[in-house]
């Protein structure tokens, strides 16, 4: 009986100093992560320098846009002031496309996957046009880095307004098939989707306030993030990618028009550049030194209150050697003007 009972005893002691073990490395556990928060809050470690591996970068192809007059600029973000920007982010490589003795062949594949005849008459040395199978639309692409845009005769045939277009998530599953059939769907073109409701008013197309008001759905496809930052385009709610469709059921009457600017980026060339500070940045564009990307339904004369500033990637849809970073300003009624986001020093002539 007494071996019984000293087992039970050192059996309850075992018991509940590994309850205090456990407690005990719980709570030491919380403590150290708490403590490394706070001592890495208070010193946090230095960034490595920016590599800069590229050298000096060119000028950022903002196109020129007309100026409507002066327009007074007022800060007022959530948090009431400039916000703090990273330090420095990652710089692209884009690879130049150049002519070869197949692209001719390359383009008439993609051209009949696309649902056009193959052969293409030239337009030029590099843009081909090329006659749909069974409708009224025609294709002409560019041989040396596939880009394209299509267009359709609605005069020689109404027939894709007579029906209402389906939903947008419908139509964009639609274009994604589409581009994918031709193998001009990359990986990084699944970035988010934008939509335009568009009818026919005389002899315009304008915007439908809604589906069913609309003729058309015009259907954006952005790039995916990166660095965890948006890709935005010379018109910040347009992506280089679109295309207008319409209700009809028929595949090729199903396109109206559209445009395929795309030109692939190669992740594993790039290098990091140090980055403007938010007041850098503000001065700038208080200074009249950025490109105005939407004036939006703001008038000459008139006042902006910026309500966001942040970090984005700039795709101008058309050859460039590098993909860059922007400060991006928002606005009030539409309004959004875009900065080089890289130091002025790392800019050449």
């Amino acid at each position: 009986m007494a071996s019984l009972t000293n087992v039970s005893i050192i059996t309850r002691k075992i018991i509940r100093y590994s309850i205090y073990f456990v407690i005990f490395i719980i709570v030491a556990r919380i403590l150290f992560n708490t403590g490394k928060g706070i001592f890495l809050k208070i010193f946090p470690p230095e960034e490595p320098a920016p590599t800069v591996t590229f050298g000096k970068l060119p000028i950022l192809p903002f196109p020129e846009k007309e100026k409507i007059g002066n327009i007074s600029l007022t800060l007022e973000t959530a948090s009431g002031d400039l916000p703090v920007l990273a330090t420095q982010t990652k710089v692209f490589f884009i690879p130049k496309q150049s002519s070869h003795l197949l692209s001719l062949d390359v383009a008439k594949q993609k051209a009949q996957a696309l649902g056009f005849l193959p052969a293409g008459e030239a337009t030029n040395e590099t843009i081909y046009k090329f006659i749909s199978r069974n409708s009224f639309a025609t294709l002409q692409m560019n041989i040396v880095n596939t880009t394209f845009s299509i267009s359709y005769n609605l005069k020689a045939d109404p027939s894709p307004i007579e029906r209402k277009p389906q939903s947008p998530e419908i139509l964009a599953a639609f274009v994604r098939s589409y581009l994918s059939s031709a193998n001009l769907l990359p990986e990084d073109l699944s970035g988010p989707t934008q939509n335009e409701f568009l009818k026919i008013e005389g002899e315009n197309i304008v915007p439908a306030l809604s589906l069913s008001d609309s003729n058309f759905v015009k259907v954006h496809l952005f790039r995916k993030n990166y660095e965890n930052l948006p890709t935005l385009t010379n018109e910040p709610k347009k992506a280089n990618v679109w295309f207008m469709l319409s209700g009809s059921q028929e595949p090729s009457k199903k396109i109206v028009a559209a445009e395929y600017h795309y030109f692939p980026i190669d992740e594993s060339q790039n290098a990091t550049y140090p980055l403007k500070t938010a007041q850098e940045a503000w001065s700038s564009l208080t200074s009249g030194n950025a490109y105005i990307a939407s004036y939006g339904q703001n008038k000459e004369g008139g006042s902006v209150i910026i309500r966001k500033i942040y970090l984005a990637y700039y795709d101008p849809g058309k050859p460039i050697e590098f993909f860059q970073p922007i400060i991006v300003f928002e606005g009030d009624r539409d309004f959004a003007a875009y900065l080089p986001a890289v130091t002025a020093d790392y800019y050449g002539e």
